[in-house]
């Protein structure tokens, strides 16, 4: 066993009291450092996942039209005018097969699916409410928006007449599955629906208002003679999403808004929350290192004529060195090891009590091998650099001082 490692368990065991109550604090400190990083990245994924499940990572929509000036300036002729925006009509695109393929094309895209979507009415004896039709192909919409594993009654079925309606909606008219409903838009009698499903998004002004229906379908009732008014993609990396979409408007000119721009609130809200974990972990590292530090300090100051007879023996300074950057390694792996089960064991409690009124917890916690090896990984290094100073005191001692002293 070499000699640095010999001495470094020694003067460990001789004051097991004190290296206890510091492996204690240490530990404390991990935990900490488990649990908030966590709970909130838990908290971050539920956020996430809540919000990208009721809609697409980009959407592709048609330009905005724009008001060009009727007149022609002439040379040396000046007009006072106002370009106004003209009213917005009902956006379409009509060669959306080819968009559809040039996005489907990219390499960060996983899923696409056109939709024709617009409002109408439901109409259901004497009941009149307001709806928004949403057509497409059911297999290609799930694998965007996840539509199947929200149902709640009767199966997402939208073949001939079928239609699947938000649970809300249903409950406004008072109808469920199997029963029959009137659609219809400002323009366009429509035509009647027989409810096959019913969905619910976890998001009230969806489940209020869809009326989830075949592709053909929708661009009947909103009269789109075959086009569609958006194209809705998934992306592999949804912090991409954003340099996504401007491939997407280089390719096909038109106008791609990811979720990130749609929801730069959460956005801002997610880095402040990342801001907020890092300043916890940061202060946690410091308290730690101190708590180390002070400790070997002490032991340095303990042990001085005992460095003092090794270092008169032959042993080199970074013999010495190597004695006291090891006990600080070792406090900081043992503190790890016990805030990590501390830790785990914490998030589980808060899991157990923190429930929603089913009995579901609030969110998942992200708790996993890659956090807990993080957290052991910065508890040894702080342990390790707290070692420095100490180490670098008493390998500085000179023999005679320190044994006289």
């Amino acid at each position: 066993m070499p000699i640095s490692v010999f001495m470094a368990v020694r003067f460990m065991w001789e004051q097991r009291s004190q290296n206890a109550l510091i492996i204690t604090g240490v530990g404390v400190g991990v935990a900490v450092l488990v649990f908030i990083s966590a709970l909130i990245g838990g908290l971050q994924a539920s956020l996430i996942e809540r919000t990208l499940g009721t809609q697409a990572h980009i959407i592709i929509t048609p330009l905005e039209q724009e008001g060009r000036p009727v007149l022609k300036p002439k040379a040396g002729t000046r007009y006072l005018r106002r370009i106004e925006k003209p009213v917005q009509r009902m956006r379409r695109i009509d060669e959306w097969q080819k968009v559809d393929a040039n996005v489907s094309a990219l390499g960060a895209v996983t899923a696409t699916v056109p939709i024709a979507t617009g409002p109408g009415f439901a109409l259901r004896g004497n009941s009149s409410v307001s709806v928004v039709a949403v057509g497409a192909e059911p297999n290609r919409l799930d694998a965007v928006i996840p539509i199947r594993k929200n149902i709640k009654a009767g199966h997402y079925s939208v073949a001939g007449t079928d239609v699947v309606l938000g649970t809300e909606l249903a409950d406004d008219l008072g109808i469920g599955v199997g029963d029959r409903i009137r659609i219809r838009t400002a323009t366009n009698e429509g035509q009647v629906f027989i409810v096959r499903g019913l969905v619910d998004m976890g998001v009230q002004g969806l489940n209020r208002t869809w009326a989830l229906m075949s592709l053909r379908n929708a661009q009947t009732l909103l009269g789109l003679a075959g086009s569609v008014t958006a194209v809705y993609a998934q992306v592999t990396e949804i912090y991409e999403a954003e340099t996504v979409a401007r491939d997407i408007g280089r390719v096909t000119g038109l106008t791609a808004l990811s979720w990130m721009e749609s929801n730069a609130q959460l956005l801002t809200a997610l880095k402040s929350q990342t801001a907020s974990t890092t300043m916890i972990r940061f202060f946690v590292i410091i308290t730690v290192a101190i708590g180390i530090a002070s400790v070997l300090v002490v032991s340095v100051i303990q042990r001085s004529k005992e460095i003092g007879i090794l270092r008169a023996m032959g042993a080199t300074r970074g013999v010495v060195l190597n004695v006291f950057l090891l006990q600080g390694a070792v406090v900081g792996m043992l503190g790890s090891v016990i805030g990590g089960a501390l830790g785990a064991v914490l998030a589980q409690i808060f899991q157990l009590i923190a429930r929603n009124p089913d009995g579901t917890p609030f969110f998942s916690f992200v708790l996993d091998a890659p956090l807990l090896l993080t957290s052991g990984v910065i508890a040894t290094a702080a342990g390790v650099l707290a070692a420095v100073v100490p180490a670098r005191r008493a390998a500085a001692l000179d023999p005679a001082v320190a044994i006289r002293g």
